[in-house]
């Protein structure tokens, strides 16, 4: 599997991916962080008089917890800037994926089609990133792992896709904090 996945970074087109991929994810994630860490709803109206056994209901269940909203969005925020980051990505995908996780069962449990193809992919997105980044992981699931080798490419590797990734994260928080403010 290493050598593989070795080869397969080395592909132009598949880094390219891969960066995109990490600002696109963390990005969801800082975005929806946002609304979190305000104090504002996900959804525009209260799901409180909602059936119980729907997502509005469970959604505002969440926001009335108040200390639990502002934790999720502050999980959000780290993980999506970690990934954004490019730097700190590998950490970013690992924390991406037991928050992504939840999101997924929770699409599952309450039977919302269209979300559930959302986070579908947006899992099976973090799996990849997983994947991509086994070389520095799998000493957590081998019990006598191979020393690392960075098979980092120095294009995945340059600079500018952090400085990117930083800004992009900026202008996302200026965005969305100007939209909470209108």
């Amino acid at each position: 599997m290493k050598n593989s996945i070795s080869r397969l970074k080395q592909n132009l087109l598949l880094q390219l991916f891969t960066i995109g991929l990490r600002y696109l994810l963390g990005s969801s994630f800082v975005y929806a962080s946002i609304f979190k860490i305000s104090g504002i709803r996900f959804t525009p109206q209260s799901g409180e008089n909602a059936p119980i056994n729907t997502l509005p209901h469970f959604f505002e269940a969440m926001y009335q917890a108040g200390i639990y909203w502002h934790f999720i969005g502050w999980g959000q925020l780290i993980a999506g800037i970690l990934l954004m980051s490019q730097v700190f990505s590998t950490l970013g995908a690992v924390a991406f994926f037991p928050i992504m996780l939840n999101i997924f069962v929770i699409t599952i449990s309450f039977e919302s089609p269209g979300i559930l193809l959302i986070t579908s992919l947006m899992l099976l997105s973090n799996v990849y990133l997983l994947l991509w980044d086994w070389n520095k992981l799998k000493f957590i699931f081998l019990p006598e792992p191979r020393p690392y080798l960075d098979d980092n490419t120095a294009f995945l590797k340059w600079k500018g896709w952090t400085y990117s990734g930083l800004l992009l994260f900026f202008a996302i928080v200026s965005l969305r904090l100007f939209q909470t403010h209108q």
